[in-house]
């Protein structure tokens, strides 16, 4: 029988990767008031990740925010209320894509900035440390964001202070268009960080399931050890940097390379799981479908409703 954690983990990637599909369908009548760098491809890390945390615990993002805000929230009227740019946006539509932020679920920040928001995270480490919160504090980046000084100085920070920090690097082997070999003169980055007091895990599966497990082991060696977890995990990009479009046409990869990691899809993967579980088609269509519906209604929701006036927002910022 289908486990409810293997449904649960569906539900969530299935959502991230509709919600994104929608995105691309109505980005194009120029109503959504956001640049967008979109999550296909990566659902496996945010939902697996996300799942693994506990209420209390706290996390941080880059501009590719979209899949971990789904991820612990589900929701999507607010969500896509600040991608239309509205009143009834988590942010009353002045955040938009980048700058994503929920609070109330954990979700403390995100940044457009490379690595700009990994020392922020450290200083959110070290106030559970110093409060004796029993809390994690998770930061996803990009494998780009590593080669920038202010990543290491907080990993070194981090390793020296003890902070219960999971370090997540999202490595889908590029900067913008640029992969690893002509960027790096060294290898590997977990090698590196095997010297540091922290513990390093690596992984280049696309098993939501798989991702989960790994997280409650770097949750478990950050408590048991007292000292932070590098989680680096790999994955494809869907489409391009920022924006909805394949760019396959741009020569900095193949769609052979794409043919390649999308037999290995996380949602193929883990539908695939569920059926061999005997879970039935009838269920997981249910499940699609409601989250399908909801989806729809959000967008409708977002597209009808006001954009905030400037007195709204003076008293938002002035309360």
């Amino acid at each position: 029988m289908a486990s409810s954690l293997n449904l649960e983990l569906y539900r969530k990637m299935y959502l991230i990767r509709k919600t994104e599909e929608a995105i691309c369908r109505h980005y194009g009548e120029d109503e959504m008031k956001t640049p967008v760098h979109l999550s296909l491809g990566e659902e496996a890390i945010a939902t697996g990740v996300i799942h693994a945390l506990s209420p209390e615990d706290q996390f941080f993002g880059t501009y590719r925010s979209h899949g971990i805000y789904l991820a612990r929230t589900e929701e999507t009227d607010k969500f896509f209320a600040e991608m239309y740019g509205k009143a009834t946006g988590l942010l009353k539509g002045k955040a938009g894509s980048m700058h994503l932020s929920a609070p109330e679920y954990g979700m403390m920040g995100t940044s457009a900035i490379v690595s700009a928001i990994i020392p922020v995270a450290l200083g959110a480490g070290y106030a559970a440390q110093v409060s004796g919160k029993n809390r994690i504090v998770v930061v996803f980046f990009g494998d780009g964001a590593t080669e920038e000084g202010v990543f290491w100085e907080s990993i070194n920070a981090a390793c020296l202070m003890k902070l219960p920090i999971l370090f997540v690097c999202e490595d889908n082997d590029l900067a913008v268009f640029t992969n690893k070999t002509a960027r790096r003169g060294y290898d590997s980055i977990s090698a590196i960080l095997e010297r540091f007091r922290c513990t390093v895990i690596a992984d280049k599966t696309t098993d939501v399931e798989r991702i989960y497990n790994h997280t409650l082991e770097a949750i478990e060696a950050i408590k048991s050890k007292q000292q932070p977890c590098f989680l680096n995990l790999s994955y494809y990009r869907y489409r391009e940097h920022v924006g909805i479009f394949e760019d396959f046409h741009c020569g900095y990869r193949s769609r052979d390379e794409f043919g390649e990691w999308f037999k290995v899809d996380p949602l193929k993967i883990q539908r695939e799981k569920l059926l061999n579980m005997d879970c039935s088609q009838e269920t997981l269509q249910k499940l699609e479908n409601k989250l399908d519906v909801q989806i729809s209604r959000s967008i409708e929701l977002a597209r009808k409703a006001p954009f905030a006036t400037d007195e709204e927002l003076y008293r938002e910022v002035y309360a």
